[in-house]
Formats: C-alpha cells, sequence, structure tokens
C-alpha cells in the first residue's frame, strides 16, 4: 500500500476520489430526507430515489464514450467543476414549491457521478503499474466506502443541525478540492500497445461478457436488498430506523477492513478468483443472515453479521474492476466501464421493481433468498467462466518508467 501511494499521480486521484465520494453521498443522502421533510410522503420520496439511479442507466454508455474520446483529466476536472455549480440553485430551496430545484439538483449530481465512474477507472491502468492493479483498486473501493461512511451520516446530521446552506457550502469544498487534486495529475505510466491489446480477443470478449453476466445478477441482488431491508428488520427482528441505519453503517467496517488487507497483501488473487469468493460469500452470508431470526434476534449477533457482510462487496467489486481493466484497450476502457454501470444499475432498477411487485404476492423472505441465490449464481457464473488463479507477486520496489505520456 506503501508503494502504491508513493505515485504521485495515483495518490492524487485517489485522495481527489475520497473526497468527491464523501460530497457525492453528503449531497445523495441529505437531499432525499429533505424531500421527506418538505412533503412528508413516501412516494415523493420515492422519486427522489428514482431519479438517483435513472442517469447511471440512461447515461452510462454515453459517459464511456466521452472517457474514450476526451482527455480523462480534463473530463474529470470539469465533472467536478459542474458538480460544484449545479448545488448553487439548493440556495433558493424554501418550501414544497421548490420541489422541482431539488429534483433537478438531484439529478444532475447523480448525472455527474455517473459521469466520473467511468474516467476515473479508464484512467487508473496508466497511474499504477499493472501488477499493482488489484490492490490499486481495493484501495479505490476502500475510499469509496470511507467516503460513505463519512458522508452519509454527515448529510443527515448537517442538514438536522444546520440546514441546506451548510450542506451547500461543505460540499462546495469537497468539489472544488477534488477538481484541484484531479488537475495536478500531469504524467502515466506508458503501456505498449502489444500488451493493451492482449485481453481483445475471443477470451477477451468472453471474460468481459461473463463479468457483465455478474454484474446483471448481483445488480439485482441488490436491489431486491434495497427494497426489503428494512421490511425483514422490522418483522424479523423488531427493529426501527435506529437498528436499520446501525445495521447498514456497520458494513462500511468489514468493507474498509478488507480493502486495506488486499491493498497491503505482498501477493493477491487473481480478478476471476476475487469475483467468484466475494459473489459466492455474499450469497452464503444472506442466507445467513436472512434465516439467522429462527434461531436468534440478537442484535449484536447481526451488527457482527453485517460488517462480516461488508467484506465480500469490496472483493467483488475489486475483482470486476480489475478484470474489465485488463481485458480492454485503453481506447475501449471506457465503454465497457460505462455498459458495466449501466447493466449494475439497470438490473438493481429491476430487483426493486420485482421486490415491490412480488413480495406480497409470494412473501418477504422467499424474495431474501431468491437475493441471497442469485449471489450463488453469479459466483458459479464467475468460477465456470472467469479463470481463477493468483498473480505473481505485487512489486515493491519503485517501477521502472518507461516513457512519461503526458494528457493530450
Amino acid at each position: 500500500m506503501r508503494q502504491l501511494l508513493r505515485h504521485r499521480d495515483f495518490r492524487r486521484l485517489w485522495l481527489a476520489g475520497l473526497i468527491s465520494d464523501t460530497g457525492d453521498w453528503l449531497l445523495l443522502v441529505a437531499l432525499p430526507i429533505l424531500v421527506y421533510q418538505l412533503t412528508g410522503s413516501p412516494l415523493q420520496t420515492s422519486y427522489a430515489f428514482l431519479v438517483e439511479l435513472a442517469p447511471a442507466v440512461l447515461l452510462g454508455p454515453l459517459a464511456g464514450h466521452l472517457a474514450d474520446r476526451w482527455d480523462r483529466r480534463r473530463l474529470l476536472v470539469g465533472i467536478a467543476v459542474v458538480q460544484a455549480v449545479a448545488l448553487l440553485p439548493l440556495l433558493l430551496v424554501k418550501d414544497r414549491g421548490d420541489l422541482p430545484i431539488l429534483y433537478a439538483v438531484i439529478a444532475v449530481e447523480a448525472a455527474m457521478l455517473t459521469m466520473f465512474g467511468p474516467a476515473k477507472n479508464a484512467l487508473l491502468p496508466t497511474l499504477v503499474p499493472a501488477a499493482e492493479l488489484v490492490p490499486a483498486n481495493a484501495l479505490i473501493g476502500l475510499g469509496q466506502n470511507a467516503g460513505r461512511l463519512a458522508g452519509g451520516p454527515l448529510g443527515g446530521l448537517l442538514l438536522a443541525l444546520s440546514g441546506l446552506p451548510v450542506i451547500v457550502a461543505v460540499d462546495l469544498v469537497t468539489f472544488i478540492a477534488a477538481a484541484a487534486l484531479i488537475a495536478s495529475v500531469r504524467s502515466t505510466f506508458s503501456r505498449t500497445e502489444a500488451k493493451a491489446e492482449a485481453g481483445t480477443g475471443r477470451g477477451g470478449s468472453r471474460r468481459i461478457r461473463a463479468a457483465l453476466g455478474v454484474a446483471a445478477l448481483a445488480g439485482a441482488a441488490q436491489g431486491i436488498f434495497v427494497v426489503l431491508f428494512v421490511v425483514w428488520v422490522a418483522r424479523e427482528l423488531g427493529g426501527g430506523a435506529a437498528e436499520t441505519g446501525l445495521l447498514r453503517g456497520v458494513q462500511a467496517i468489514g468493507a474498509i477492513g478488507l480493502g486495506l488487507l488486499l491493498a497491503a497483501a505482498p501477493r493477491t488473487p487473481g480478478p476471476g478468483t476475487l469475483i467468484a469468493a466475494g459473489t459466492g460469500v455474499f450469497g452464503v452470508l444472506s442466507l445467513i443472515v436472512w434465516n439467522g431470526p429462527a434461531v436468534t434476534t440478537a442484535l449484536p449477533v447481526y451488527v457482527t453479521l453485517f460488517i462480516l457482510v461488508g467484506a465480500p462487496g469490496v472483493v467483488m467489486l475489486t475483482g470486476l474492476a480489475t478484470l474489465l481493466q485488463q481485458e480492454t484497450t485503453d481506447s475501449t476502457r471506457g465503454k465497457v466501464f460505462g455498459v458495466f454501470g449501466a447493466v449494475y444499475e439497470g438490473s438493481s432498477g429491476a430487483g426493486m421493481l420485482a421486490a415491490g411487485v412480488l413480495a406480497d404476492r409470494i412473501g418477504v423472505m422467499p424474495m431474501l433468498n431468491l437475493q441471497a441465490a442469485l449471489y450463488l449464481a453469479a459466483g458459479a457464473t464467475a468460477l465456470v467462466a472467469l479463470k481463477a488463479n493468483w498473480s505473481g507477486p505485487v512489486i515493491r520496489k519503485p517501477a521502472r518508467r518507461e516513457g512519461v505520456v503526458h494528457p493530450h
């Protein structure tokens, strides 16, 4: 991990992502809460969440296309600037009549978040040696979870204590700081075209399709979880808002801990192994959690289980990001990540819809067990379609620069 953070440009991109993710979560948690405070309507609040989800489905391919055609560093800087400017209309929000402003800001911020992901993931392989991609992606995942852990509660707290103008001010600082850090990224590791083309043949295309299949299954499982988790806590554990918030929050502890282990490990599994292990363990833990109340409803047991549940998620996403980076050329990487985001978020939406429609008909528990089965199916897909192997030791000595390529 120390070796990774010695790379000046990766270090700045990672720190910019951490700051930006904190700002994203601060805003995208606070604004739906504000919608509910202004309207008292669960339906209006659900619209806010749908507005957050829609850009990832609709704009994912476009985001990937732009990430391949434009200078990625400048694109990321522009996205952060747009995020900052788009906050300013929030200062006009006073009452329910200003809901269109809130929805518009949520839509723009979610759209910019959709644009940010493919460009950042496509830029990353040019900032670190190939042997360090797995720990680099693990460190990126750790930063995302740390941003979520900090930004989510902070958004709710600031809204309760200080109101919307303070949230706007804090968020402005995060986006401007992220833009400044990304603007200072100037050099990259060069890549030989022969090595870059290694993943573009029939085998590479097959592995990319398999990764997209895993994303579709995992996304549908996540959608079911989002809708039915609150219901499960209330019905099976007898809990309320406090217990729901606690169990969702502690997942970040497991994700950060496992992210640190992957980033610091001298030897890491290959991406196929990470994907299969992450999704498989996710499925097994889900089965244990959902059916656990038949044995005990003690809250400390579920706090422990949900800490563990956070770990396989970062393993799965690290593996998926690394595989897509390895199996694409620099000129197509953004498009693939854009499609990946659209597939995952689209299947999440399908899972949410299925949970809402079917839970009352076939029951909450059968749907939650289906959610676990979808993760197990994703693990089986990865095990069969992707080669599970261990990479060589991560290079710990300073990597030799083959040349400096400046953004064009």
